[in-house]
């Protein structure tokens, strides 16, 4: 085993499933990666091998079928995959979320009837929250549920939803008029079933189709529309409504743990490909890692590799120890992002002209290094998040 990205403290039983996950990462996603992500086509035999391995159901409670097992554990499972193939980790991702806000803010009626199916993957969690003309202001979102009888009808536009297609139950945060003084508390979220596949898969609720994508292929990313989609008051997430935004920044915030434990993985497969091109490819009579221009650049790597990986580890020991982690969860998807991003690059340049050619598989990452800037929130948006709490706990006195 390399020395990069290892993790001390770590019990026998999460050695063992990061160990399995790496072992599947290198046998099933790596060989095919490059072709499936290619022809965009989703992983679909990934997909049921990771179901068999309980990844799914990592973080569910065992009483609901799951694993119970922490966020770090899911976290360096989500960098393996996400070593292997980034989308594969999105296909887990959106899916953890909705999971792990019914774990914590879902009615004992929510929790029993979905997370045991969520468990085994025959449920599929997609998290909708950004809307077309959104950007990164959640309180400007538009769709709204208007009270109908007993339930409400849902109407409006949601946008960037990873499985929107694949998907069964979406949890979507909409506009409701529960009379507060802050906008804030007149969102709620909604659980809303459909079916799997594209059109109107559920009365009043259509999902259009895939968006053409740069790179972060092979999963679909949708847009939704709701026109009049009706929804039962036991499908607000909780039971009650005027709770919606807490509970997706509650989400949000593991979410990014994620996306930091993702950059870790891409971060890490570009070194992997980097240093070993360098051994590989001779210029002037030697390997070009005997340079010393290549092999600083190779120190360089490692190093932000590294670091990014202690970032997102604490973030996650964090939110295990039920701390709030949201400085700490933003600092690391921030600096693993942009870590990711520049040592994807310095690998695109070791392989010279043959990282612009499509059978190489740094050609890939390079494309898809870039959601991971703006995924969760962008650079811009952690910093305004970092600081605005550094204000708070650095104030000045008097």
């Amino acid at each position: 085993m390399a020395r990069l990205c290892q993790t001390e403290g770590l019990t026998d039983m999460q050695e063992e499933i990061v160990k399995a996950v790496r072992q599947f990462v290198d046998a099933r996603i790596l060989p095919v990666a490059t072709e499936l992500e290619h022809a965009d086509e989703y992983p679909t035999e990934i997909v049921e091998g990771l179901k068999e391995l309980g990844i799914f159901g990592l973080m569910i409670p065992e009483e609901h079928g799951g694993l119970g097992e922490s966020l770090l554990t899911y976290a360096l499972c989500v960098e393996e995959i996400a070593r292997g193939w980034m989308s594969v980790s999105g296909v887990i991702n959106t899916h953890f979320i909705v999971a792990y806000m019914l774990m914590r803010h879902g009615t004992e009626e929510q929790k029993q009837k979905y997370l045991p199916r969520m468990a085994t993957g025959e449920v599929r969690g997609a998290f909708s929250m950004s809307e077309p003309g959104l950007g990164s202001d959640v309180s400007a979102i538009k769709t709204k549920a208007v009270r109908d009888g007993d339930g409400y009808a849902l109407t409006g536009q949601k946008m960037w939803l990873t499985n929107g297609g694949s998907s069964t139950l979406v949890a979507c945060l909409v506009k409701t008029d529960e009379g507060a003084d802050s906008v804030y508390k007149n969102m709620t979220t909604f659980l809303l079933e459909k079916e799997a596949g594209f059109g109107e898969t559920a009365p009043g609720l259509t999902i259009p189709g895939k968006i053409d994508k740069m790179g972060y292929k092979g999963v679909d990313t949708t847009e939704m529309v709701l026109e009049g989609h009706r929804a039962s008051a036991d499908q607000v997430l909780g039971g009650e409504p005027g709770q919606g935004f807490y509970q997706m920044m509650d989400g949000v915030e593991v979410g990014r743990v994620n996306v930091a434990a993702r950059a870790c993985g891409v971060g890490l497969r570009a070194f992997e490909l980097g240093i070993a091109y360098a051994q590989q490819r001779e210029t002037f009579g030697k390997p070009i890692a005997q340079h010393q221009a290549i092999l600083f650049r190779l120190a360089e790597m490692a190093t932000k590799v590294e670091t990014a990986h202690a970032m997102m580890v604490k973030a996650a020991r964090l939110k295990d120890r039920g701390e709030r982690n949201d400085v700490e969860a933003g600092m690391a998807k921030y600096l693993a992002a942009e870590y990711a991003h520049e040592v994807v690059e310095a690998s695109f340049r070791i392989h010279g002209g043959y990282g612009y050619s499509k059978e190489y598989e740094i050609e890939r990452l390079y494309r898809e290094v870039a959601f991971l800037l703006i995924g969760e929130g962008t650079a811009d948006i952690q910093k305004m998040i970092i600081g605005r709490s550094l204000l708070k706990e650095y104030a000045l006195k008097g």
